[in-house]
């Protein structure tokens, strides 16, 4: 499939190229006025400049328009270790509230720049009261026997007698600790599935609130709805991890909507403790470009970015990021050590191929108006998650999209370097080299 140049032209029209000054974001800015969720994407799991950038753009969107809330794609319990660590709770500084994250892959957060991002939002909340601190959450639902876990410990120091219904509602989790093996003895039934009691979990913490939060202040409201969001975490990871091992669930629209009803949640959360909430999303592209505008309509899949769309019109701002070639930090196997993987030129065919023929090596790109048509046209569009498989280049990677119709703006960057970790495994420094020939 070869672009036309229409596609072509009007990215040399509406591109604005960046120059590396404070004015780079200025007209993303303009596109944020009347919006409180802006999602900024990614088209790997392990480039840098992305993540960089998002920082930067966030920083602002927090400290000009008012946003109080980032939402991650990452697990639930995970994240909310850093979220005590930027709200000043705890003996965290900025490396250690990223311990939590532990299952692969752990460079997507443990790594110089979400550091970096942390300390920063920890400085900012010092200077303000509580309620209108910055938090930090996770919308991912990975965390089967930690949230489990969580919900205990919480209801421990609450209502010891529901901790130990809370056992027993869980008690089917028990005696595996592995969620993958858990659901395949489940969809098997080889063993009880542990459906039941975890939504009966779910429905008691919510009907015990009112107890709950009579012990007023902002501490209770947080540490009850951690634990409540804990709980929704059992019921959607048992059914998504049930799921693998059952041809009639879809586990990525299970997983999409757990993390865009997250989202919403979190919105009404902030709003109730007494913040704006406004919120950021850094998730990969594939879960915040609008899905109807992808193949992904065609296999019946939805996502984060559609289900907002559909929920919230005009008030979210759906940002995607590009790369053509460069570096990046991923593994050639799942659990496998990080890589620094040589990021093979954008086929031809693809956006990314078209931004780099204009020869304009960084820029920003708006797609609201009429002049942005021609970008509506379907083309190859690059994804590399936490594996990098070039051999396996155009299945693996590429997919079809209408851009226009996919995000509402885009940034687009030539060449992008490596993420680093931050405990970078022995191989990482050996870069890959970019002698080798592209793969078609």
């Amino acid at each position: 499939m070869q672009p036309s140049t229409t596609p072509f032209l009007a990215v040399r029209s509406l591109a604005q190229r960046l120059t590396g000054d404070t004015t780079d974001y200025d007209a993303l800015f303009e596109m944020v006025r009347g919006r409180d969720l802006v999602l900024l994407g990614e088209a790997t799991h392990g480039t840098a400049e992305f993540y960089r950038m998002r920082a930067e753009i966030t920083l602002r969107l927090i400290t000009e328009c008012g946003f109080d809330t980032v939402a991650i794609e990452g697990d639930w319990p995970d994240a909310w270790r850093i979220n005590r660590f930027v709200q000043g709770d705890g003996t965290d500084d900025a490396t250690s509230a990223l311990h939590d994250f532990e299952r692969f892959p752990v460079w997507m957060w443990r790594n110089r720049e979400v550091h970096d991002f942390i300390a920063a939002l920890r400085e900012i909340n010092a200077t303000r009261p509580q309620r209108q601190r910055v938090g930090v959450y996770g919308l991912d639902l990975y965390s089967l026997y930690r949230s489990a876990d969580a919900v205990i410990r919480y209801l421990e120091g609450v209502d010891p007698g529901e901790a130990a219904l809370a056992r027993e509602r869980y008690a089917a989790l028990d005696h595996v600790r592995e969620p993958q093996a858990y659901g395949y003895a489940a969809a098997l039934g080889a063993r009880p599935a542990a459906q039941a009691g975890a939504v009966r979990q779910l429905q008691q913490l919510r009907s015990d609130e009112f107890d709950y939060l009579s012990r007023d202040g902002t501490d209770a409201l947080d540490a009850q709805f951690f634990a409540e969001q804990n709980a929704q975490v059992v019921v959607n990871a048992e059914a998504y991890y049930r799921g693998m091992f059952s041809s009639r669930l879809n586990t990525w629209n299970l997983r999409d909507a757990h993390m865009a009803n997250t989202l919403f949640a979190l919105a009404r959360y902030r709003v109730r403790r007494g913040g704006s909430g406004k919120v950021v999303v850094w998730a990969h592209n594939s879960h915040l470009g609008d899905a109807r505008a992808t193949e992904s309509r065609r296999r019946g899949e939805w996502n984060l970015g559609q289900i907002v769309r559909e929920n919230t019109q005009h008030r979210a701002l759906l940002v995607g990021f590009t790369t053509y070639t460069g570096h990046v930090s991923a593994a050639s196997q799942w659990d496998g050590e990080v890589e620094q993987k040589w990021v093979r030129p954008a086929l031809p065919g693809s956006w990314e191929h078209v931004f780099h023929t204009t020869g304009y090596d960084r820029f920003f790109l708006p797609m609201q108006d009429e002049a942005s048509r021609p970008l509506g046209e379907p083309m190859l569009e690059r994804a590399i998650g936490v594996l990098y498989l070039p051999q396996t280049e155009r299945h693996s990677h590429y997919f079809e999209a209408r851009l226009a119709s996919q995000f509402d703006a885009l940034f687009h960057l030539d060449e992008t370097s490596a993420l680093e970790p931050l405990e970078p495994a022995a191989g990482w420094h050996r870069r890959e080299g970019s002698t080798e020939t592209p793969l078609v």
